[in-house]
């Protein structure tokens, strides 16, 4: 999201709401991007009966909506908003921000393959959760750090999507090519806690509601078999601990 939006975030409430129309008409300009039908992954992984709980890391612009869409997902345990990519001690929203720490808003899935595969994660991931072929940008939000990336955490999932991609670009079911980029053996940080669960405690948030909401429609509407409408949350795993 725009530096300007994700900022007000923190100014108190009459600061934010004195902002909300100037930010209303900046990013209704773009909107959600449009969800794709897209194929099932012809290569995925083989899922023994007693198959321990697995963890990916996703980048596809605003972690906000990546989050939303995934803690809507059956299956999955928890999703994370964080940074991805570069160095510990530039893991911090600000120095993000500013696009040149090498991380990319991100978002780490731990999900049961018993009950969705990491390529079923991964057909969510270009369907409904982003548009993989936009480079370095997402919607309103411009940088690298914005970039659509996959972060594998086994030599398995690197094989999958970089199968998955190959097989979407051969089907042309995307108006251009794919530019997701997978970057194998990084670390994942997590984001600050107001970052956290934002797109469920701020449903009403401009961003948001333009941006973000359409998704988890879109989620709903193509993806009804594996949709929840109870989201898994970071607050509510960290009271149970």
């Amino acid at each position: 999201m725009s530096d300007k939006i994700k900022r007000l975030v923190r100014r108190p409430a009459r600061a934010l709401a004195s902002c909300l129309a100037g930010v209303f008409v900046a990013v209704s300009a773009w909107g959600a991007e449009p969800a794709v039908t897209i194929p099932p992954p012809t290569l995925d992984e083989t899922v023994a009966p007693n198959a321990a709980l697995e963890v990916t890391v996703l980048a596809g612009g605003c972690f906000w909506g990546v989050q939303g869409v995934f803690q809507h997902v059956k299956g999955v345990a928890s999703a994370i908003s964080g940074y991805t990519g570069g160095a510990p001690d530039t893991a911090h929203y600000e120095i993000v921000s500013e696009g040149e720490s090498g991380h990319a808003e991100s978002v780490k899935i731990t999900f049961d393959p018993r009950e969705i595969t990491f390529g079923q994660i991964l057909r969510v991931f270009f369907s409904v959760a982003h548009d993989p072929t936009e480079l370095n940008r997402q919607g309103p939000d411009t940088g690298t750090q914005y970039r659509s990336a996959i972060f594998p955490t086994s030599d398995a999932q690197r094989r999958i999507a970089s199968a998955y991609i190959a097989q979407l670009d051969a089907a042309h079911v995307f108006h251009s090519k794919i530019v997701t980029t997978i970057e194998p053996d990084r670390i994942f940080y997590p984001a600050e806690d107001y970052h956290q669960d934002f797109l469920t405690r701020h449903p009403t948030y401009p961003y948001i509601v333009i941006n973000d909401l359409p998704k988890i429609e879109n989620l709903k509407a193509k993806f009804a078999a594996i949709y929840r409408a109870k989201p898994v949350l970071v607050s509510e795993a960290r009271a149970s601990e």
